[in-house]
């Protein structure tokens, strides 16, 4: 009898860190958001998408306005249409009882929502079916943002060393609980479908950007999660949370890569084939990243999606480009620096939104309106100056060109640790506990009762 699983053959897209409803210093994005949105839905119309995952960040904040929901459920029915299932988990962003607040509705469009854990590990590992031929194709761990407290319990009198142990653990049991339950299915099911798991988390080695808003996720072990989480026996890791779409690197991988676009991977172990995985070898753990700069950290960035696909058993990934819906640009030097870039942008016709960084010698006073002088008669649009000049943290915190818009809530506290003159040495104190209290607002749940 003939293996099913070597004839199976089918496209899968991973996406994440959407953010719909995300703004820029005040400015609206929305057409942005609409514009991927149309080329991603075209996108999965055209290279013949059967299973769409979308790794968490749906929306920028627990109460999304009516346009970014609009956004949402017109992708969503289009979509439905022309592949075969969506999944969705929530990540540290988004509210899991609005996400799951539809999800029995959703699934008739055969569009799956994980918002949160539940007390059956059962309800994260989805087996998709293959709708046009009536049989199973994929099983998806579909883990969703694990947060602080789902995954340890707080004691009086712990460390913040304590709290990060138990942080960690708490994460590699769920995930190995999970994977060990999908991988009982696949046996169960005596067809060699693949395993996919979905998670929103910071892994050792991942790549951030500046002012990717990127926040963290549990106090004091940001980026301590260890790949090796991943057990050798899942075909693909689909993580969002990090904005740079990238491979996790620094593993050991019997994978290798054959050109820039491809990568062609070993069979998967449940067939009858002479190579196999071993236990101790780690899956390819891969970031799809924000599909547009979500800030002037992310500009000149190419953003991607990933398309993996199976060919007779055989596994390969695709990195597929998003085209640049709104030009961002980040020019620093001096004033004549300054200048020469912003009228070759001019000359171009561009309608970029810029940051500016001046570093020169020179105390330029109204930097913006001189500025601004220069792109007159353009659509460029001049978003911040961050002036370099002025050196001192007191003059600086009250510097007219910045606004509280252009600090991150840490920024604004370092701030205040330093006009209020605390010593270094209770820094790290005062910081940890001032996370602490973030991470429990940033968590709190507003659409729950």
């Amino acid at each position: 009898m003939v293996n099913d699983r070597e004839f199976l053959n089918m496209k899968i897209l991973h996406t994440s860190d959407w953010h719909l409803g995300r703004s820029l210093h005040k400015n609206k994005r929305y057409d942005e958001f609409e514009s991927f949105l149309d080329w991603l839905y075209k996108t999965v119309l055209e290279e013949k998408i059967e299973h769409v995952l979308v790794a968490g960040d749906i929306f920028d904040n627990t109460t999304p306005s009516n346009r970014a929901q609009e956004l949402y459920y017109k992708f969503l029915c289009r979509t439905a249409s022309v592949s075969q299932n969506v999944v969705i988990i929530a990540g540290n962003h988004d509210s899991p009882t609005f996400l799951n607040a539809p999800k029995e509705v959703l699934k008739y469009l055969n569009i799956h929502v994980v918002g949160s854990i539940t007390d059956d590990l059962n309800d994260e590992v989805l087996i998709l079916n293959d709708n046009r031929n009536n049989r199973k194709s994929l099983i998806v761990c579909a883990v969703p943002f694990l947060r602080d407290r789902d995954i340890r319990k707080s004691e009086a009198g712990e460390t913040i060393e304590t709290k990060e142990l138990k942080v960690i653990e708490g994460i590699s049991n769920h995930y190995n609980s999970v994977c060990e339950i999908a991988l009982q299915k696949q046996k169960e099911l005596d067809v060699g479908i693949p395993i996919v798991v979905m998670g929103h988390l910071y892994t050792q080695g991942g790549k951030t950007s500046d002012g990717d808003g990127v926040r963290e996720l549990y106090v004091g072990s940001l980026g301590h999660i260890n790949k090796d989480i991943f057990p050798g026996y899942i075909d693909y890791v689909a993580l969002g949370h990090l904005h740079v779409p990238q491979k996790v690197k620094d593993r050991d991988s019997i994978y290798t890569q054959t050109n820039p676009s491809f990568e062609n991977l070993s069979p998967h172990p449940a067939l009858n084939s002479p190579v196999e995985i071993p236990k101790t070898k780690i899956p390819p753990v891969y970031y799809s990243g924000s599909p547009i700069p979500m800030g002037f950290g992310e500009a000149g960035q190419q953003k991607k999606i990933n398309i993996i696909e199976f060919d007779n058993g055989i596994m390969s990934i695709h990195e597929k480009l998003i085209p640049e819906f709104r030009v961002l640009r980040k020019i620093s030097g001096n004033i004549d620096d300054i200048k020469k870039e912003l009228l070759e942008l001019k000359s171009t016709a561009s309608s970029a939104w810029v940051e500016v960084e001046y570093n020169g010698d020179e105390l330029i006073g109204d930097l913006r309106e001189l500025l601004e002088s220069v792109t007159e008669g353009s659509e460029i649009n001049i978003h911040t100056i961050k002036n370099q000049r002025i050196k001192d943290p007191i003059i600086n915190s009250i510097d007219t060109t910045e606004t509280l818009d252009e600090l991150t809530e840490n920024e604004v506290f370092n701030r205040c640790l330093i006009l209020n003159d605390i010593p270094l040495e209770q820094r790290n104190e005062l910081t940890a506990a001032y996370d602490e209290i973030l991470l429990h607002i940033h968590e709190s749940d507003v659409n729950a009762e």
